[in-house]
C-alpha cells in the first residue's frame, strides 16, 4: 500500500505561536526588564498614549490620568481612547500588537506620537501582578457598551461586557493585584516615587492617590530648562538645584542643549571634580516626556566625560526593553551634535568669561586636553589656559611657547623629574609629556602657532647646552676619562664631561627613544635563543648610545678624577653610573644590577681595607 504523497503545490497549513505566559513574564522579569520597577513606566505610558489618541481625534476632549495605590493593589484610570469589546480580544491578549496601529502610515505616526506598544506594556505588569483588570470604553464607537477583561498570570483571560452605569465616560482604568513576592512594589510610597521619576515630565497632568490626604501632582512641566526665570543668575540657581535633587551634585557649571533638528532639548551638568576619562557616566533620557533611562552611556563622545546630562527627545530610537538608546545612525548624528554643543560651550567661556574657563580648566583639564588632540582649532583657542608641567614650572603652552622657538619634551615623568632642574639652569625649554594626551597636543602645536619647533628630548640636545670645560682642564683629566670610557663601553654608555648647575647633580644619566629601544634589543638577545639571537643581532641599530655626562662642578667629581687607583677610579665610576641610573628610574637590567652590586661591595671593600690591591693588612 503506497501512501498518499501531498502534490508539490499544495501549501502546508498554517500554525500559530502557542505563547507561554508564565514564560513570558519570566523572559520578562529576568533578561528584558533591569527590574520590576517599569512596570510604573508601563502603566502611565498607556494611558497617556490613550489620551493622545483621543487628543488626535477629538481636541476638546477631557484629559484625565490618576494613578492610586493602596492595600496590595495599584490602579491607573485615564480619559483616553478605550476599547471596544474586539478590541480587547485582539488588543489586550495578542503580544506585539498595538492599538495605535493601522498601516504603514499608522506605524509610523505611532512611532512618532506615542511610547509604546499597549499589549505588551500591559502583560509586562505580570512582573509584579497576579491579577490584571481592565475596565474601559471606547471613545471611537459612542454607542459600544463597557468591557471587562480580566487576566491571570496562569495565561488565562476573560472578556464581558457591562452595564453603562459601570463606566459612563470613555477611557480605561487598569487595576493591578500583587502577586505573592511582589508586595514591596505596590507600596504607595514607591509608587508614587516611581511615578515621578517616570513620568514627571510627561505631557500631560498626571496625580497620584493614596487615600490618604488629597491628590498629589506627578508631573512637574514645563522642564527646568525650558522654564522662564527673571535673571540668568535666579536661572542657573534652578538649573544647579535641579542637579542636586537629580543627580546629587552641585554643577561647576551648566551647558543647554537645544538641537530642534534633532528633536532634542536638555541640559549638561558639568562635575564639579576630577572624574577618569575611562569612566562611562550614566545619562538621564527622557523619550516623549518619559524616562527612558538614567544610565544611557552612549549618549555623548567619550571625550566629554566631565558633564552628565539630561534630556527630553523624540527622535532616539529605545532599545527593545525601552531602558536604553539604540545605536544606530540617528543617535551618532546626535551624539556629535551635542559634543560640538559642548565645544561650542567651551569657546564662548574662552572668549568671554575666562574666569569661569579657568576655573572649569583646574578639575577639566584633561577632558579638554582630549578634545583638543583631535581640533586644531579648539587647540588653538585653549593655549592660554591650558596647564602643563615645564621646566620653569606650570605654565600655559601659550605661555612658554612665547619664550621657546624650540620646545624639547620627554616621554616619562622620571625622565622629566630628572632633567627639568638642569634644563631650567641652562634655558633649555623642556615640558613633561609623560602625562595623558600631553605628548599629542605638542605634536600638534606647530601646526597652530607656526615657528615653533617641538622635538623629544635626547642626549644630544641636553649635553650641547651645559657649558663645556676648558680643553687644558679636559686633557689633564683625560686618564680619568679613558678609564671612565673603558669601565662603561660594554654597558652601552659613553661618557662626557661637562660643567652645569646644580652643583650638587655629580652624574646625569641621558639617552632618548632609539637608545632606548637598542637597550632593549640587546636586553632580550642576551636571553634569546640561537634562532632569535640571530635575528636581534640583525637588528642591531646604529644610533647614539646613551650618555653619562659628569659635572665638572661638582666637588666629588673632582676628587674621583684625582684618585692615584685607576681600579678605584674606575669603581667609583661604575658608582656614579648606577646612582644616575637610578635617579632617572629606568628599568634595570640584569647587567646593571650585577654592576651596581658590584661597584657597592667594591666600594665597601676599600672602606674597609684601603690598601692597595696585593698588599696585606699589617
Amino acid at each position: 500500500m503506497t501512501s498518499a504523497v501531498p502534490h508539490r503545490d499544495t501549501p502546508p497549513p498554517v500554525n500559530n505561536f502557542q505563547v507561554d505566559l508564565r514564560g513570558l513574564v519570566d523572559l520578562l522579569s529576568h533578561h528584558l526588564y533591569s527590574s520590576p520597577r517599569v512596570y510604573v513606566r508601563e502603566l502611565l505610558q498607556n494611558a497617556v498614549d490613550a489620551v493622545t489618541a483621543r487628543q488626535a481625534a477629538d481636541p476638546g476632549a477631557p484629559v484625565r490620568i490618576r494613578l492610586s495605590a493602596e492595600a496590595g493593589r495599584v490602579s491607573i484610570e485615564d480619559s483616553g481612547i478605550g476599547l471596544t469589546e474586539d478590541e480587547a480580544h485582539s488588543l489586550l491578549a495578542t503580544i506585539g500588537r498595538s492599538s495605535k496601529r493601522g498601516g504603514e502610515h499608522g506605524l509610523e505616526t505611532a512611532r512618532r506620537e506615542f511610547l509604546g506598544q499597549f499589549g505588551i506594556g500591559l502583560l509586562a505588569c505580570f512582573v509584579v501582578a497576579r491579577r490584571i483588570r481592565v475596565v474601559t470604553r471606547s471613545a471611537r464607537e459612542p454607542g459600544a457598551r463597557p468591557v471587562e477583561w480580566v487576566a491571570g498570570d496562569d495565561g488565562s483571560y476573560t472578556v464581558r461586557t457591562l452595564p453603562d452605569e459601570a463606566r459612563p465616560e470613555p477611557g480605561t482604568t487598569v487595576f493591578l493585584e500583587a502577586r505573592p513576592g511582589a508586595e514591596e512594589w505596590i507600596e504607595p510610597e514607591r509608587v508614587e516615587r516611581l511615578a515621578r521619576d517616570f513620568g514627571s515630565l510627561l505631557p500631560y497632568d498626571i496625580t497620584f492617590e493614596d487615600g490618604v490626604g488629597s491628590p498629589r501632582p506627578v508631573t512637574d512641566r514645563p522642564a527646568v530648562w525650558d522654564r522662564e526665570f527673571p535673571t540668568p543668575a535666579a536661572r542657573r540657581l534652578a538649573l544647579a538645584g535641579h542637579c542636586a535633587r537629580l543627580f546629587g551634585f552641585t554643577p561647576l557649571d551648566s551647558i543647554d542643549l537645544d538641537l530642534p533638528v534633532a528633536g532634542v532639548r536638555g541640559v549638561a551638568y558639568v562635575l564639579p571634580e576630577p572624574t577618569s576619562p575611562a569612566h562611562r557616566a550614566g545619562h538621564r533620557v527622557h523619550l516623549k516626556g518619559m524616562l527612558l533611562t538614567d544610565q544611557a552611556d552612549n549618549l555623548l563622545p567619550e571625550w566629554a566625560f566631565f558633564v552628565r546630562v539630561v534630556l527630553d527627545t523624540d527622535s532616539l530610537r529605545p532599545t527593545a526593553s525601552r531602558e536604553n538608546l539604540y545605536d544606530d545612525e540617528t543617535l551618532g548624528a546626535v551624539r556629535d551634535a551635542l559634543g560640538a554643543r559642548v565645544r561650542q560651550w567651551l569657546a564662548e567661556l574662552a572668549a568671554g568669561e575666562p574666569q569661569r574657563l579657568a576655573a572649569f580648566l583646574d578639575v577639566h583639564h584633561l577632558g579638554v586636553k582630549s578634545l583638543a588632540r583631535h581640533d586644531a582649532e579648539l587647540l588653538g583657542l585653549m593655549l592660554p589656559w591650558l596647564p602643563f608641567e615645564t621646566s620653569e614650572g606650570h605654565q600655559s603652552l601659550e605661555e612658554f611657547a612665547a619664550a621657546h622657538s624650540e620646545i624639547h619634551f620627554t616621554r616619562t615623568v622620571e625622565e622629566f623629574r630628572q632633567i627639568a632642574p638642569i634644563a631650567a639652569a641652562h634655558g633649555l625649554g623642556v615640558i613633561n609629556a609623560g602625562y595623558t594626551y600631553d605628548a599629542d597636543l605638542l605634536a600638534l602645536l606647530p601646526a597652530v602657532r607656526p615657528g615653533i619647533k617641538v622635538s623629544e628630548l635626547d642626549a644630544g640636545a641636553v649635553t650641547e647646552r651645559l657649558d663645556p670645560v676648558s680643553t687644558t682642564e679636559e686633557l689633564a683629566l683625560a686618564p680619568f676619562l679613558a678609564t671612565a670610557r673603558t669601565r662603561l663601553d660594554a654597558h652601552g654608555c659613553d661618557v662626557a664631561l661637562r660643567a652645569f648647575q646644580p652643583v650638587t647633580v655629580p652624574a646625569l644619566y641621558l639617552d632618548d627613544r632609539q637608545t632606548r629601544h637598542e637597550r632593549d634589543r640587546a636586553t632580550a638577545q642576551e636571553s634569546a635563543d640561537s634562532l632569535w639571537n640571530d635575528i636581534l643581532g640583525a637588528l642591531r641599530g646604529t644610533e647614539p648610545r646613551a650618555r653619562l655626562v659628569l659635572n665638572h662642578n661638582n666637588p666629588l667629581i673632582r676628587r674621583i678624577a684625582a684618585l692615584p687607583d685607576e681600579a678605584l677610579t674606575g669603581t667609583a665610576v661604575e658608582s656614579l653610573y648606577g646612582q644616575a641610573l637610578l635617579m632617572s628610574q629606568r628599568p634595570l637590567r640584569p647587567a646593571d644590577t650585577t654592576l651596581l652590586n658590584r661597584a657597592f661591595l667594591g666600594l665597601l671593600e676599600w672602606a674597609t681595607h684601603p690598601t692597595a690591591p696585593g698588599e696585606e693588612q699589617m
